[in-house]
């Protein structure tokens, strides 16, 4: 397995190495040395959950103000157009956004670090996601951006089938980020 870092600081892709044969393929999914080497304490993620959508359906952006919220998420049947913008005011990637293409093929697993927004489309008719959270959830310090946010400017790449009320009551970017980067900011 190894690690790749992305264009946004501290977003890192695990990538193992999946064996196929005639009856299938074996691969890891997690390996608590790979994740020490890389900087993550392996013993910090205490939940592990699972989302399942159907083809178009979006979830997100979210995020966790306070201490934030660590996690790794890999797809681990279909696939998904996977997003994170970086809401750390105090990051040199602030505002920056970047997309992963995260499938039960390659089976590369996204880290997300605390302060980021999340959302993914799901691009196959069953889509599962599988997180790996570093704390439990709060729903007091839940954040969330609009997932068509034009100051964002995600390009989806399908029509969206199924989004929560939630999701589309979400706020705009340019308000959370003023919040983010007003000394009142509780973070």
């Amino acid at each position: 397995m190894r690690v790749e870092r992305t264009a946004i600081d501290g977003v890192l892709l695990f990538v193992p190495t999946p064996h196929r044969d005639d009856r299938g393929l074996f691969t890891r999914t997690f390996d608590a040395v790979v994740a020490e080497r890389a900087g993550l304490d392996p013993a910090a993620f205490v939940q592990d959950s699972q989302s399942r959508s159907r083809r178009g359906t979006i979830r997100g952006l979210h995020g966790r103000s306070g201490r934030g919220e660590a996690k790794l998420v890999r797809c681990a049947r279909g696939a998904v157009h996977d997003v994170l913008v970086d809401a750390r005011p105090d990051s040199p990637t602030f505002g920056e956004r970047i997309s992963v293409l995260l499938d039960d093929e390659s089976f590369v697993t996204l880290y997300v670090p605390p302060g980021l927004l999340h959302g993914f489309q799901a691009l196959t008719e069953q889509t599962d996601v599988c997180y790996r959270i570093d704390r439990e959830h709060d729903p007091v310090e839940d954040l969330s951006v609009r997932y068509d946010d034009p100051a964002l400017g995600i390009d989806w790449p399908l029509p969206v089938s199924a989004i929560s009320d939630r999701d589309l009551s979400a706020g705009s970017w340019e308000r959370l980020r003023d919040r983010l980067r007003s000394p009142e900011a509780t973070r």
